[in-house]
């Protein structure tokens, strides 16, 4: 019997906004209690005590440093209005840098005041060049917008900053291109408008001086290695006009920001670390939801099945609260303190519960409380998300449940606490959404409630592996031959390739460009390689597994939002229940060459959950140990997936109601894995019988996938994984995890260069789990697709052991 963890890859919209300086002035603290008050509240309100661990980050004074002496009278003046008396010392040291022409990534921590960084000499430059131009890249479109407001309130003349993306009117943007000399977007309209019409930008591109990227550590994975080539041909392109822009970037604090820099741009980049800025302290705590006594195991049902898997929870009987749950509790108790609360929750669906649990904790208390709490998350209509945002800065909502879309972006200037439910994959975000409260300056509150999951469990009960590591380097491969190929087709429809082009592209262009060659999308003459077809290439940056799905009210026609296509077949099957706004709704068709998914109101006491399966071929082997009865392999394999039916469960119980069945196509992914075999020999003189062995494998991927983002900068949900008692291509027991990308995305070479530490960690969290048969906190899956079974959990440390006994160190 074949089982697997299968993984369907995410997007991930950031934004961000930093307070630009030194001597930002915003709001007063809250009137609600203090950190440590609160947290003292908190804790004491149930029955035992939750919090496995209090760590005190304190507060830092601020070191500033004198103007630039070539920064302008007219710019210190505009800067001294906005309330900014002085760089802090990095931001003079990164300006200064630029301004040189030195290549240059300023990373440090939440609110450290990066924007000032790069704005310094770009609006520098632009007021002592009347030509000069700057091009301002964001990851989304809420952050340029954002950054658009901070620069045009600059009142400076001749800048002219304006946005240029997917929602600026076709009327307004032949201006743009001729007249705005700060144009804001993002890599998405660099790929698909502004690179595909250069012609029409050759005076802005002629003419560029800085390129700004900011939040530049979003860019990892497949998503980064995209980007990375759009710059190579953003870079080609004003080599062509005879341009040479210094690039500025961006970042949260990162492991080796120089360079995970150096690789996005292709540029040898200087980084500047040491952030100078005042911060205020900070009482993070860690928060265990308690244990169920075994009569109301089935009161976490309904949060449980919302955390955001592809098919919610497991069978099995839940041993702790679920973080959903509790985390909506504590954001209603924060609130009702009037303290200003933002909850960060990992899926779409489980902001909305929890902004849902909050309202009705609220209303039930105090009625109409509710009303100033919201949810906020990507697939909202433009208009809904500015309004939010809108509302939370202005004090008309108190608490808001959003997804990571606000782990940057909007500066939440006020706010008094933040809820993590469930670890967020790195701890760059962590510290990224923790930075989100006290950006005033005050003291904040930082609560991670940690989720029924191996990494989760591992991380409360060992915290120095949160406050006494690094956070992790950004991981992006532009050698990825899936991200390589398309782009050098697009840079060909925009001008032939040349040989020096292929040195641009590096490593690996010449064989991509000989493949288009050879099926046919490229011809070779003497002046390079041209572009064969009349259409241009479709190429999806973000990796979404296509364009999203239309949410559509099959009643009124109305919009209420989008989902992206590589989740759509989870969550807009036919009969699946869709969360919007707090409103159910139950989808009557996906159809998915319209692109479009029709639903209607309903509030069904059923939830629903998508059950796939998933087959694994060896494709090659890169790498491999020979360990004796255990290998460790690195490779390409071939994936093959297929959501084939849907449980409906009871929301009151969780009891299964039925299981229908679907008909949807299959999916194919050809990407990276790691993998381990052992010998039944060993496994059998381990103590594990052989009709343990599906269950203790099974077990043993299921808590390796959930462990290896202490490793690797990604989430449960970028990586898959596999295991069966013999492969066919092994001929052993073997364990796959793979990336849920094609090509790869760096996080099964880091779980091979890594093997021992990734599995000892693995094999300590399922060790130290004080349940006796598995549960999620150890071996279950949020996303299995076979229902979490078989599962053994002492015979999941029988295999560890007998894989760390021989696996070198």
């Amino acid at each position: 019997m074949t089982s697997n963890d299968s993984s369907s890859a995410r997007p991930t919209p950031r934004h961000d906004l930093e307070s630009s300086s030194a001597a930002t002035v915003s709001a007063g603290p809250g009137t609600g209690p203090s950190p440590v008050d609160l947290l003292r509240r908190l804790r004491t309100r149930g029955a035992g005590d939750p919090v496995t661990h209090v760590e005190r980050v304190p507060a830092r004074a601020g070191v500033p440093a004198p103007w630039p002496s070539w920064a302008p009278v007219e710019l210190r003046t505009a800067f001294t209005r906005r309330g900014v008396v002085a760089p802090w010392q990095h931001q003079a040291e990164a300006a200064n840098l630029a301004y040189e022409g030195e290549h240059v990534v300023v990373a440090t921590g939440t609110a450290s005041g990066k924007s000032l960084a790069y704005q310094l000499p770009a609006l520098a430059t632009l007021l002592a060049d009347p030509r000069a131009t700057v091009l301002y890249l964001a990851p989304t479109k809420a952050l340029a917008a954002d950054q658009l407001r901070s620069v045009a309130a600059l009142e400076l003349e001749g800048v002219r900053p304006a946005c240029y993306d997917g929602d600026t009117p076709r009327a307004e943007r032949e201006w743009i291109r001729r007249h705005s000399r700060f144009v804001l977007t993002n890599p998405d309209m660099l790929h698909h408008g502004i690179l595909p019409g250069h012609a029409q930008w050759s005076g802005f591109l002629r003419r560029l001086a800085y390129v700004v990227i900011d939040e530049c550590h979003t860019y990892r994975g497949v998503f980064g290695s995209h980007v990375a080539h759009v710059l190579r041909r953003l870079r080609r392109q004003c080599a062509r006009f005879g341009a040479t822009p210094v690039f500025v970037l961006a970042s949260a604090t990162s492991g080796d920001p120089a360079t995970a820099a150096g690789r996005l741009t292709g540029l040898p980049v200087t980084a500047v670390t040491e952030d100078a800025s005042p911060r205020g302290g900070v009482t993070f705590a860690l928060w265990e939801p308690p244990l169920l006594p075994p009569d109301s195991s089935a009161s976490s049902a309904v949060p449980a099945q919302a955390t955001g898997g592809h098919d919610g929870v497991t069978d099995l009987v839940q041993v702790r609260r679920s973080a959903l749950r509790e985390t909506a509790d504590l954001l209603a108790d924060t609130v009702a303190e009037g303290v200003r609360t933002l909850a960060f929750v990992r899926s779409r669906k489980g902001a909305e519960v929890v902004a849902a649990s909050a309202r009705r904790a609220l209303d039930d208390a105090v009625p109409g409380l509710g009303d100033r709490v919201a949810a906020y998350r990507g697939g909202y209509l433009r208009e809904e998300r500015r309004e939010l945002e809108r509302a939370l800065l202005h004090g008309d909502l108190l608490g808001l449940a959003s997804t990571n879309a606000l782990e940057l972006g909007v500066d939440l200037v006020g706010l008094d606490a933040v809820l993590i439910c469930g670890y967020p994959g790195t701890r760059a975000s962590l510290w990224q959404q923790a930075g989100r409260a006290g950006r005033s300056g005050q003291e904040a509150l930082a609560v991670l409630v940690a989720r029924d999951d191996p990494l989760d469990t591992y991380l409360v009960h060992h915290p120095e592996a949160i406050f006494g590591a690094p956070v992790e380097a950004t991981v992006l491969d532009p050698a990825n031959p899936y991200v390589l190929a398309p782009q050098l087709a697009c840079a060909a429809v925009e001008a032939p390739l040349t040989p020096a082009d292929l040195t641009l592209f590096g490593d690996g262009a010449k064989e991509a460009v000989d493949q288009l060659v050879a099926a046919g999308a490229l011809r070779q003459r003497p002046t390079g390689w041209y572009w064969r077809h009349r259409e241009r290439p479709e190429v999806d940056l973000r990796g979404q597994g296509g364009a999203p799905v239309c949410v559509v009210e099959s009643s009124t026609g109305r919009l209420l939002g989008t989902v992206d296509g590589g989740s759509s077949h989870f969550l807009l099957h036919s009969g699946a229940v869709h969360l919007h706004q707090g409103v159910s709704y139950v989808v009557d068709e996906l159809d998915l060459a319209d692109g479009c998914a029709l639903v209607h109101a309903e509030e069904p006491d059923w939830s629903t959950h998508a059950r796939d399966v998933t087959d694994l071929s060896v494709v090659s082997v890169r790498s491999y140990v020979d360990a004796g009865p255990v290998g460790m392999f690195l490779g390409e394999v071939d994936v093959t997936s297929q959501v084939v039916s849907y449980q409906r469960r009871r929301i009151a119980t969780g009891e299964v109601i039925d299981t229908r069945p679907l008909d949807l196509p299959t999916r194919e992914l050809r990407t990276v894995a790691v993998w381990f075999t052992l010998s039944p020999q060993s496994l059998a003189l381990a103590g594990v019988q052989s009709a343990d062995v599906p269950g203790a494998l099974h077990a043993a991927e299921h808590a390796a996938i959930g462990l290896l983002p202490l490793m690797a900068t990604c989430d449960r949900w970028d990586i898959g994984g596999l295991s069966t008692a013999v492969h066919p291509d092994t001929e052993a027991p073997t364990v796959f995890v793979y990336d849920g990308h094609p090509g790869g995305a760096g996080f099964a070479e880091r779980a091979y260069g890594t093997a021992s530490a990734w599995l000892r960690a693995t094999r300590d969290a399922i060790a130290e789990c004080g349940c006796e048969a598995g549960c999620p906190s150890c071996v279950q899956s949020p996303k299995c697709g076979n229902g979490n079974s078989p599962l053994s959990k002492p015979d999941a440390i029988r295999v560890l052991d007998v894989v760390l006994a021989n696996l070198p160190a």
